[in-house]
């Protein structure tokens, strides 16, 4: 980790001396000492960064180049921010001689010599004390692979599945079958799944959670991660999510009673599946039970993970519904440590010499039958050599790390923490900063070990790129998990298993990465650089526990409630050199600090929420480094001054305006346009005066954008000329409006955040919607695969050229069209996903034509006001998975055609749509009912 360190400090220190060469002209001897002392450094730890697992005078002397490295981050950031707030005192005092200003720069710059002399000299000591203590006869005994590197490939094929894991087809048989169980009382059963860690409860209890079988047996269903870090009215609020409509009010306000209540109500007449996974404690159970029916319709369920008998005993009274999994046989664990260490080579059965087999047998018998420790050890060796020599170093290294305690597994996994590279180590750790259990999204957290630093430069090669592919070398080595995918195939979202976020924990603590704020112990001091907030403790002084820390805080991360003005006043002394802030908690009113434009290192900054108090100063412009600015759902006005900050990448704030520059401001400041953006990689923002012109179409680099609310003034000839010419865009979303109205896209945005649910009837003002007449041909659009429009056509373009060539994901809203859309449509040849919403499709009848949509996975119709009858042909769909539709209420019947389908999985009713048919057919019974019944969910 300290290489990582070290490496991250010394890019960053030569790209200031190019940048700021007139900055640090008069101490440019000392500043390039410190940088060439940096990568002698660098050179050394490759080495030792491995040596100090095994030998604590290695880990001592590595340690101390850590604090000198974060020192003299320390000094170089505060000298610029120094020289930042003393820029702008002198702007205001203009009227000053010159002398006096050249006086105060010379105080800086005496300054930063003393202190960089200081930290040479400090640097020069640590090095000399590798000799004076003999720390340059140690040998390393470990191999490290420091100086791999992520080569740039084609992505790897996904890692194999959960549900493929050996050795738990008679774990699901037992499991469904104590869920499917017929019972003779009207009675809540609780099952639970029982084992160690990483012996695979989880994976058990997804793999019978999916089944189709299961999943029509039940009316409504529900997965929660519970885990330590139990809070009873986020359990509630998740399982609530899933199974009924809440309004955001309630949301919000609802209090874990209030909220319990409302659930039990809903779940009283429902025969219900809910599973709770990973429950550490039996209070879990004693708090939730009471809002689980227990007189709940026939074979209602809930299912437990735990890693303790005792807590399954105090849920389910009876071992008869306990299953406690097994440890692996030697048979299944081979067979498993050959998919992960082989895949990728095209062979599921390779061919090992004898001495190889004989190694690979040593290594999976240290395992003891955990799936977990055997899928991370597979996944380590697949990037090793097959060779007798490359095996019998992890062999060792297995037995060295075993001898220094009895927790084998968690041994095992710091085994493969510590044959990473150092940028990989960081972004390992860094996915330990996360809660529990949760779901990763994958973009959020490529952009946040962006502005961490941690991605390095490969050629041209887009830094997003690469940091996708430090993904993917994490995935293949089993460190991460994939949770969900991209309509393209890549990560949409991943997860940590719990053990190996315990030793991601524990070795960012033992590395001084980031501190979690729950464990922290105040009194001692620290030096603290990341601090994450967990639970519910904002309230409490925070710069309490910082009051110790000899170093500036540079990421502040938070999952907890927002940070009142209060807090930020607290904070105000140690957040001077922040580069991260991450307000993660979507139900609270977030404020920032007017003076947050004095933050000039922040390149991070995300406020989730559904706000209308959130108010962005105008000093947002003095960001120079911001890299990535993500308000959320969060409705603001940006001040115009956005369009100053130069290095922006990722401007994510759908729900946001930026206002318009006044003609005085533009005549003394000059005009500020979005042309400056160039490094703009995502952009997603309402509709403005902005949009005038053709600047948008000088943003070449854009690959995703979002615009919402755009008004009819702004549609012109110029606007679908820069749409034209954005020809790498990935994701485009166009919504437009007549005037300046919120009402039609607001209901859009609503839908897509998931609230349909709660409107009961919904009218159309087609009135508010404009016409689409522009719109260019996306023929040149390569790598346009997700396209969404809102407003009205007249009729769909019949010439598929029109379309981007490879689009896998098509949605439209509030188009009005007469004409049946399936009939051009059903020619796009790579068309997975197909939305139709809010009157998109006026007509009474669409049909699905024989050999039409042949790669469509996913159809959702909602609020097609008109439609009564959808018809697919024999032939037609034959991929279709899932079909949803919902508030389409004039449509009494299922779709002609819809259970001839073979690889439909899951039917989503709401509304009244097709209740007389489903009706009909229930009474009827026999096979057709049979496969309604498992689909429908």
């Amino acid at each position: 980790m300290a290489e990582g360190t070290v490496t991250f400090f010394a890019e960053k220190l030569s790209n200031l001396i190019l940048q700021e060469a007139s900055v640090f002209g008069e101490v440019e001897g000392q500043i390039k000492l410190l940088r060439d002392e940096l990568e002698w450094m660098r050179l050394f730890l490759r080495d030792a960064d491995s040596k100090g697992v095994y030998e604590e005078r290695v880990k001592l002397w590595v340690n101390q180049i850590r604090s000198a490295t974060h020192e003299a981050e320390d000094v170089i950031d505060e000298f610029i921010l120094n020289l930042d707030h003393r820029k702008r005192r002198l702007n205001t005092l203009k009227f000053l001689p010159t002398c006096v200003g050249m006086v105060d720069k010379l105080h800086f710059i005496h300054e930063l010599d003393s202190r960089v002399k200081d930290i040479n000299a400090k640097i020069g000591a640590i090095m000399a004390n590798r000799s004076k203590y003999g720390l340059e006869d140690l040998t390393a005994s470990i191999s490290s692979t420091a100086d791999q590197a992520v080569s740039h490939r084609e992505k790897r094929a996904p890692v194999v599945e959960e549900s493929d894991v050996v050795g738990i087809d008679d774990g699901a048989k037992k499991v469904k079958q104590m869920l499917m169980m017929k019972v003779e009382t009207s009675t809540r059963s609780v099952v639970s799944i029982v084992g160690m860690g990483g012996l695979g409860k989880t994976t058990l209890a997804k793999k019978v959670y999916n089944q189709r079988d299961v999943q029509g047996h039940f009316d409504c269903k529900a997965w929660v991660y519970v885990s330590q870090e139990f809070r009873a009215r986020e359990i509630l609020l998740a399982i609530a999510l899933q199974v009924m409509s809440l309004s955001d009010e309630e949301k919000k306000e609802m209090g874990e009673g209030e909220l319990g209540k409302k659930l039990c109500g809903y779940l009283w007449e429902k025969k219900y599946l809910v599973v709770m996974d990973d429950v550490w404690s039996s209070e879990v159970w004693s708090r939730l039970q009471p809002h689980f029916p227990d007189q709940a319709k026939d074979g209602s369920i809930v299912l437990i993970t735990t890693r303790n008998k005792e807590i399954a005993l105090h849920a389910t009274y009876s071992e008869e519904f306990i299953y406690e999994l097994r440890h692996m046989n030697d048979d299944e664990s081979w067979q498993l440590f050959l998919k992960k260490a082989f895949r990728g080579t095209g062979t599921t059965t390779p061919t090992l010499t004898t001495e190889l087999k004989e190694l690979g047998k040593k290594i999976v018998t240290k395992c003891k039958g955990l799936p977990l420790a055997i899928v991370v050890l597979g996944g380590l060796l697949s990037t090793k050599e097959k060779t007798k020599q490359s095996w019998e170093k992890v062999l060792a290294s297995i037995e060295w790390h075993l001898d220094q305690g009895p927790d084998s597994c968690m041994r095992i996994l710091a085994l493969s923490y510590n044959d990473l590279p150092y940028y990989l180590k960081s972004c390992f750790l860094y996915c330990g900063i996360f809660p529990e259990d949760s779901e990763i999204d994958a973009w959020h957290l490529i952009k946040l070990w962006l502005a961490e630093g941690f991605i390095q430069r490969r050629g041209k090669e887009r830094l997003e790129d690469i940091a996708e592919d430090y993904m993917h070398e994490l995935i293949h080595r089993s460190l991460i998990q994939v949770a969900d995918r991209r309509v393209d195939g890549r990560v949409k979202s991943c997860r940590m298993h719990d053990l190996l976020q315990d030793l991601a924990v524990l070795e960012a603590k033992d590395a001084n990465f980031f501190e979690v704020h729950e464990n922290m112990d105040s009194t001692f001091p620290i030096s603290i650089r990341r601090l994450v907030i967990h639970q519910n403790l904002i309230n409490h002084d925070i710069s309490q526990c910082l009051h110790n820390s000899s170093s500036q805080l540079r990421t502040l991360v938070s999952f907890s409630g927002p940070i009142g003005k209060k807090s930020w006043g607290s904070l105000k002394e140690h957040i001077k050199l922040l580069t991260v802030l991450n307000l993660s908690e979507e139900l609270g009113d977030h404020v920032l600090p007017r003076d947050i434009g004095q933050l000039i290192h922040l390149k991070f900054l995300c406020i989730k929420g559904f706000s209308r108090y959130l108010k962005l100063p105008s000093s947002i412009g003095r960001l120079v480094n911001l890299q990535s600015l993500d308000l959320g759902t969060n409705d603001c006005n940006i001040p115009h001054s956005i369009w100053k900050l130069k290095k922006l990448r990722h401007l994510k704030c759908w729900n946001c305006k930026v206002s318009s520059q006044s003609q005085i401001n533009k005549c003394v400041n000059g005009y500020l346009g979005m042309e400056q953006l160039t490094n703009l990689q995502t952009l997603a923002l309402k509709g403005g005066s902005w949009l005038e012109g053709d600047d948008l179409g000088k943003l070449t680099q854009l690959r995703g954008l979002v615009l919402c609310e755009c008004s009819t003034s702004y549609l012109k000839t110029e606007f679908f000329e820069s749409i034209a010419k954005l020809t790498v865009l990935e994701i485009l979303n166009l919504s437009f409006t007549k005037g300046h109205t919120k009402g039609h896209t607001k209901k859009i945005l609503e839908n897509r955040l998931g609230s349909v649910k709660e409107k009961k009837n919904v009218t159309i003002d087609h009135h508010n919607i404009t016409l689409l007449p522009r719109l260019m041909p996306f023929s040149h659009h390569a790598y346009l695969y997700d396209l969404s429009l809102s407003g009205m056509l007249e009729k769909l373009p019949e010439q598929i050229e029109f379309y981007p060539p490879k689009l896998l994901k098509l949605a439209l809203s509030g188009c009005n069209l007469t004409d049946d859309p399936m009939m051009i449509l059903k020619e796009l040849p790579s068309l997975r996903i197909l939305e139709l919403w809010l009157d998109a499709y006026v007509g009474e009848k669409m049909v699905c034509s024989s050999g039409g949509f042949l790669q469509l996975e996913r159809l959702e119709l909602f609020y097609l006001n008109a439609l009564e009858e959808l018809i697919v042909e024999r032939g037609a769909m034959s991929s279709l998975k899932t079909l949803k539709i919902w508030r389409c209420d004039r449509m009494e019947k299922l779709p002609h055609g819809l259970l001839e389908q073979k690889n439909i999985e899951k039917l989503s009713l709401q509304g009244s749509a097709c209740h007389k048919s489903i009706k009909e057919i229930e009474e009827a019974g026999g096979e057709d009912w049979d496969k309604l019944r498992k689909i429908m969910c």
